[in-house]
């Protein structure tokens, strides 16, 4: 029998109710809707009516303010009532704390599911109640509409039998069927399998051929970035050995790199940091909620599952969308609004990252219409651990494998395959069960259990359940040795998944240790004691084979060689695009007059990419672990955005962690080259404006790629080639990275949309004092500012400024590479020594965005002169005759807080001088775009810095050797004056301004 509890609220304030309503209004315009209840709704089945109420009372409601009903209908009088659920067999993590919290109360469940009812009181028409449904409520892929009560919550049936696929007698058109059936292969691939089992003398089984697909997927094996390619007639090295071959030249300061599931760098005290930052575009793309909550888990796993076993410090998100406003008609078919997909992201890095108590603080969002079918939602985690610890780690002979964290079901399946390829209309029908909906609470236990597993030394080797599952984490992990899985004892969430379903699920929250025998009996009782699952699936043993039981019977014995090192090398072939030419760019007139000045400078602070991220940032707890030195927004008024965070993640002491990145899409879609050296350079700017040392850092590269034919795999070409100049530039390494290259979308009549390149660079570093750090927010009036750093005034392509006035099109910025690690090391310095009052880089929106944010942060106003003034060359000259490509011309700023399993990658390089070299000094600056006082207050060249000094330092002294020049000073009055040549250009109120600024998130999440 089930028992159905429903709850609500004592009063009739609902706050999810009201946030249907105002969604409702605002969204579909349905203003005959006058309210909506919201009721949650838990079914028990297989207990007493007693034991229904005592848990109603003492776990399912807050007698405080909620009220509930056994069996009965809880919400009175509506108009319409529908319940929305979880499909069966989706991950309801409500209802497995439920199970779990019953048993502590003595109090055997068999079932238990969760589910909310939506009463609405108005005038509603069928119609209406669709459009809610559709629009507001239901994601297919995972929910539906109860439409009756179900008769039993189990899930059983019988285990599919092990089917026997007759690779050996298929024609090359039947070996592509079978492979666009989830295994996402190519013929060649497919060929080499087929050859593979005619010389074994048989046929493979399904789990094999899911296995040999998952190993083999783009996902996993990153085998484009694998392989050789020509470009134009040259040959050239993979791009990971390009890239892993330069970072070795500057790994002084690196433990473990491209080897584990994260990179690793020493910290103090004989402790190490990790960072790894992973991509989940396809699941958010048709589930944003589930598909963002298990990136942030698979992410935190990484970090869980590098060397023995890190703690994870902190989390990151940086996502791209189309505009929120985008009207629906251009939605394309199977993709969903981008409003929906934004706050549905948002609200599932939130809720993972709270639940489970990991900080969410560097970030940020970014904004193009190329977005509209598949988004890029990025995530990031850091965590620490000792540094003896770090390495990666391997079985011994003998080594039970020992899974521990959360059941397998049959979500997740094809995960690895699907995220492979390029999305169409039928992705969010046929790939649904690929999505799942991630467990904090389980996942915290699980971390819990696995650090006292490591401090007790009972790991000898650990990573997740990532992409693929057990079949990625027991075969990479036995890939040296060998393993035998005996898959029966895997704890299943229900009855009725066949062998090779339990063994490629990507079921969240589980991972896998090697475990000595003798020291089972006590991994046990940690697990127990944190309310963790763990079991012995195995042994790893010298077999060179990865075999697999099911109840006695092998289902699958494939040679570790053959698993890994058999996938049939490729040669790629590339093309380079044609682009503009310089002469074919587009040109503006600056504004005419100070009403023009204002509605420009208003456009630029209030474009999406600009406009303030506060309203999602303070969804994130970003304190909850007390290691905050330096959080997403600064000063006295909490609305100066930090170009980085700081953290102390050794409680009580005062060494710090700094953490940031850089990413512009729009740049790569001009120019592959100079919008990848301008995300490094804007990573590394963001480290150093906050006091963090350029010389103690590390990278991570996140390339999120259209599908790799042509000309996208020429400009993914161009993007390694920039990765290599800045690792010379700055003799920093690249340590760890992902490439994600399947955003691609086709329509229904074959139209293909390529998603705006993506290349994200994540750098991550330690400073010995966190006292010798600098927030953004202007400190007093009175003070210097002084511009730092070499502006391509040409470079406008790409720029907030141009876009908002319809231009797509044009050169973008060219940062210098010579000169950038000479002004990192002098900003740097200069914060270090104290003289420093206040910092921010330049980027998104230019200069005028980069002052605004500095008095946001104080209320503190400033006074621009854009012609004349002093001016260094080492120095440079100023915008009416600077040295041409040491121009001091300004740049932008921040516009937001800034706050899988699978082997962690990178590439290989050239030397600089190379190939890439061509590109290097493109786009310097020159005296006769100097002059243009548009051109610098919103030139968006990164690398560059405004500095606040004190009035009686010497800016000469200081910033000696590099492009610098003093523009103007802090006043007292909350006001923005921009001036050229003694003429006032803008004067504005930082009231009017701030206001332009916020309102674009105030819209989307009020």
């Amino acid at each position: 029998m089930i028992h159905t509890v429903r709850v609500t609220t004592r009063t009739e304030i609902d706050p999810l109710g009201a946030d249907l309503l105002a969604e409702i209004h605002r969204t579909l315009g349905l203003e005959e809707v006058e309210r909506v209840r919201t009721v949650k709704v838990y079914r028990l089945e297989g207990i007493s009516e007693d034991d229904a109420r005592r848990l109603a009372s003492a776990l399912l409601a807050e007698e405080i303010d909620q009220r509930w009903t056994l069996e009965p209908v809880i919400a009175e009088n509506a108009d319409r009532t529908i319940e929305v659920a979880y499909l069966p067999g989706v991950m309801n993590p409500e209802a497995e704390s439920i199970k779990k919290a019953a048993r502590d109360l003595g109090i055997k469940v068999l079932a238990v599911d969760s589910s909310r009812e939506y009463a609405f009181y108005g005038r509603l028409s069928e119609q209406d109640l669709g459009r809610i449904v559709t629009r507001l409520l239901v994601n297919p892929t995972v929910e539906h509409v109860v439409e009756e009560p179900p008769t039993t919550l189990l899930i059983e049936g019988e285990a599919g039998r092990t089917e026997t696929i007759p690779v050996r007698e298929m024609s090359d058109a039947d070996l592509e069927a079978l492979s666009a059936d989830g295994l996402y292969l190519d013929l060649d691939e497919m060929r080499a399998i087929q050859a593979h089992f005619v010389e074994l003398g048989r046929d493979p089984t399904d789990l094999e051929m899911e296995v040999i697909a998952q190993t083999w997927s783009e996902h996993c094996v990153h085998k484009t970035f694998r392989s050789e390619v020509i470009v134009d007639g040259e040959r050239k090295p993979p791009f990971m050995s390009r890239l892993k071959d330069v970072s070795r030249q500057y790994s002084e300061l690196i433990v473990s790199a491209f080897v584990d599931n994260s990179g690793v760098m020493r910290f103090y005290d004989g402790w190490a940091i990790a960072g790894k930052v992973e991509t989940h575009n396809s699941p958010s793309a048709i589930e944003p909620y589930g598909g963002a909550m298990t990136g942030s888990g698979g992410v935190f796993r990484d970090i869980m599952g590098t060397g023995r076993g890190a703690a994870v410090v902190a989390s990151t998100d940086m996502f791209c969308f189309a505009p929120y406003d985008l009207p629906l008609g251009e939605v394309p078919p199977g993709a969903l609004p981008p409003d929906y997909l934004l706050r549905r992201v948002v609200a599932g890095v939130r809720d993972y990252g709270n639940r489970m108590g990991i900080p969410t603080n560097n970030g940020s969002v970014h904004f193009h219409r190329d977005f509209r079918a598949k988004p890029t939602v990025i995530v990031g985690a850091y965590g620490i651990m000792p540094e003896e610890l770090a390495p990666k780690s391997h079985p011994q002979e003998g080594d039970r494998i020992v899974v521990l964290g959360g059941r397998t079901g049959r979500d997740g399946i094809h995960g690895a395959t699907f995220s492979s390829t390029a999305m169409t209309s039928e992705t969010i029908v046929v790939n649904s069960q690929a999505v799942q909906i991630g467990n904090p609470i389980e996942e915290k236990r699980l971390l819990d259990a696995m650090l006292a597993c490591r401090d007790a030394g009972l790991i000898h080797a650990i990573t997740d359940c990532g992409a693929g599952g057990f079949s990625s984490a027991i075969g990479e992990m036995g890939e040296e040795m060998g393993a035998t899985v005996e898959l029966e004892r895997a704890p299943l969430k229900y009855s009725g998944l066949s062998p090779w379903e339990i063994f490629v699920s990507e079921s969240q929250e589980r991972m896998v240790m090697a475990v000595a025998p003798d020291d089972l009996p006590a991994v046990f009782d940690i697990c127990r004691r944190y309310n963790v699952e763990a079991t012995d699936l195995g042994v790893f043993e010298p077999s060179g084979k990865l075999v697999v039981r099911y109840r006695s019977e092998v289902v699958g014995e494939l040679e570790m060689k053959f698993l890994h090192d058999g996938r049939p090398e490729r040669v790629l072939e590339a093309r380079s695009r044609k682009r503009q030419t310089a002469g074919e760019h587009a040109t503006v007139d600056p504004p005419a007059d100070g009403a023009a000045w204002l509605r420009a400078a208003m456009a630029v602070l209030g474009h999406p990419d600009v406009a303030s991220k506060e309203p999602i940032v303070r969804q994130y707890d970003h304190t909850v672990q007390g290691t905050a030195a330096m959080q997403p927004f600064s000063g006295s008024t909490r609305k100066g955005p930090s170009d980085a965070i700081v953290l102390t993640p050794l409680l009580g002491e005062p060494y710090g962690m700094v953490i940031a990145h850089g990413l512009n899409p729009v740049l790569n879609m001009l120019d592959p080259y100079l919008g990848s050296v301008w995300a490094a350079a804007e990573a590394m700017s963001n480290l150093v404006a906050v006091g963090g040392n350029p010389r103690e850092a590390s990278l991570i590269d996140n390339f999120i790629w259209p599908y790799p034919e042509t000309e996208s795999l020429a400009d993914l070409d161009r993007a390694v080639d920039a990765c290599v100049d800045v690792m010379h530039a700055l003799e920093r390494p690249f340590i760890s990275g992902k490439d994600s290259l399947s955003s691609t979308y086709r329509y229904p009549d074959g139209t293909v949309l390529e998603i705006p390149p993506v290349l994200c660079v994540s750098v991550f570093g330690r400073i010995r004092d966190v006292a010798r750090t600098v927030s953004s927010e202007l400190k007093q009036a009175g003070s210097r500012l002084v511009l730092v750093g070499a502006v391509d005034a040409d470079g406008m392509g790409g720029s907030v400024y141009y876009r908002s006035m319809g231009i797509e099109g044009g050169q973008p910025p060219a940062v210098d590479l010579d000169v950038l690690p000479r002004t990192l090391d002098a900003v740097h310095e200069a914060i270090r020594s104290g003289r420093v009052l206040a910092c921010h880089d330049v980027s998104e929106g230019g200069l005028l965005t980069t002052i605004a944010e500095m008095s946001f942060g104080s209320g503190i106003g400033v006074a621009i002169e854009l012609a004349g003034g002093n001016s260094a060359e080492g120095e440079a000259g100023g915008p009416e005759g600077g040295q041409q490509g040491d121009g001091s011309e300004p740049g932008s700023a921040e516009s937001e807080a800034r706050g899988d399993h699978d082997e962690a990658r990178g590439g290989h390089g050239e030397q600089r001088g190379g190939a890439s070299d061509a590109h290097h000094n493109e786009g310097r600056a020159s005296a006769s775009t100097a002059a243009r006082p548009d051109l610098l207050l919103f030139n968006e060249t990164t690398g560059v810095f405004v500095v606040e000094l004190p009035e009686d330092e010497d800016p000469s002294r200081i910033f000696d050797g590099v492009p610098h020049r003093v523009i103007g000073q802090t006043v007292r009055e909350p006001v923005v004056t921009i001036t050229w040549a003694g003429s006032v250009l803008l004067s504005a109120s930082l009231a009017e301004l701030r206001s332009a600024w916020e309102a674009p998130m105030r819209e989307v999440f009020h």
